[in-house]
């Protein structure tokens, strides 16, 4: 098969080199007509950039991936980033890590350094909260560029490595339900996530499992960082009665959780006393917290190997390969955040 050169591309596209390496580098001097129209060609010619298309057997000594988090801080991206990296290590592969820090243009300005600067493919973790864009993923899928998400974006269709949201929450919200709660709200991260939705659901789904009904305000929005969850747990506390707390709380994430059990504290609410909590994710210090939590445990390690499986297959393939989604199971690990309020 003859390899595809950006003179084919420009060739094709009735254009020069220049405007092709122009989009490539996702100059701005390209009108956005004429920027769709070499894109398409590109994805006909199923042409990869320098860097994507080249033999890897000339390139060993500098075969790399990356990886793009959204918190440095969280040891949930930590844990997913170790086990792409052992797998690509074994698989002769370097791995940089970077992280957007929830900021969506970083995260556009990393993905667009990973293209250009021949990095062979990248696993991300989207941001897709507030009024955050997708164009910059588009762009890698128009130019064949390999790369695996952590989480289901709408709109694109590509490799996506997660974890089965709905049937997690919903084993933890029968946990609940079986042991004796009845008041139990969902606090949601956020609004535009695809993991959120998927655990609403799951929410909704186990008490239509059950002699409970669900009610809508059950569904809490408040996000997912520390600051914000904590204000949002506050308020929420603050404006009710005790007589109209809720016995149990299933929290977005872990560290959402810690956020929720810091404002509880401070506001004089015992847990698992008087509100039980649940968290997402069993980050390496949830055991350490406050009080030990109970948690959903997301096989963390295997996510990153699952995606650096999925990427450098592709990477090293010298055709487009089918798109992979892979869905990952969970286990509850109950400790002492939760207690039973009648006999399983």
């Amino acid at each position: 098969m003859k390899k595809i050169t950006i003179v084919d591309v420009a060739k094709r596209a009735g254009v020069s080199k220049g405007t092709v390496s122009a989009v490539i580098n996702a100059k701005k001097t390209v009108k956005p007509t004429t920027r769709n129209h070499v894109l398409e060609v590109m994805k006909e010619l199923h042409f990869r950039p320098k860097g994507v298309a080249r033999n890897l057997r000339n390139g060993d000594l500098d075969k790399s991936i990356g990886i793009i988090i959204k918190d440095l801080n969280y040891p949930f991206y930590t844990s997913i980033a170790i086990g792409a990296k052992e797998y690509a290590n074994s698989m002769g592969y370097s791995v940089i890590v970077s992280s957007s820090e929830n900021n969506h243009e970083d995260e556009k300005k990393i993905t667009h350094l990973f293209s250009a600067k021949d990095i062979k493919g990248a696993i991300i973790a989207p941001i897709v909260e507030g009024a955050a864009e997708i164009e910059h993923l588009f762009r890698l899928k128009m130019i064949n560029y390999p790369f695996v998400l952590l989480e289901d974006v709408r709109g694109i269709r590509t490799n996506v490595v997660a974890i089965d949201n709905l049937r997690a929450i919903k084993k933890a919200v029968k946990y609940l339900i079986d042991t004796g709660h009845s008041k139990i709200v969902h606090f949601a991260g956020p609004p535009a996530s695809s993991h959120t939705q998927e655990r609403i659901e799951g929410f909704r789904d186990a008490f239509s499992e059950s002699t409970l009904a669900f009610h809508k305000d059950m569904i809490v929005s408040v996000g997912s960082r520390h600051e914000e969850s904590y204000g949002a747990t506050t308020q929420y506390f603050t404006n009710r009665r005790r007589e109209e707390y809720p016995s149990a709380i299933v929290c977005f994430n872990d560290q959402q959780a810690l956020a929720v059990m810091t404002a509880l504290k401070d506001l004089g609410i015992r847990v698992p006393e008087d509100i039980s909590i649940v968290g997402n994710d069993d980050i390496s210090y949830a055991q350490a917290y406050p009080v030990p939590l109970t948690t959903i445990r997301a096989p963390q390690q295997e996510i990153g190997k699952t995606a650096a499986e999925i990427l450098i297959r592709n990477i090293e393939s010298s055709t487009l390969m089918p798109i992979e989604r892979v869905v990952l199971e969970t286990e509850f690990v109950v400790r002492q955040s939760t207690r039973a309020l009648s006999s399983a």
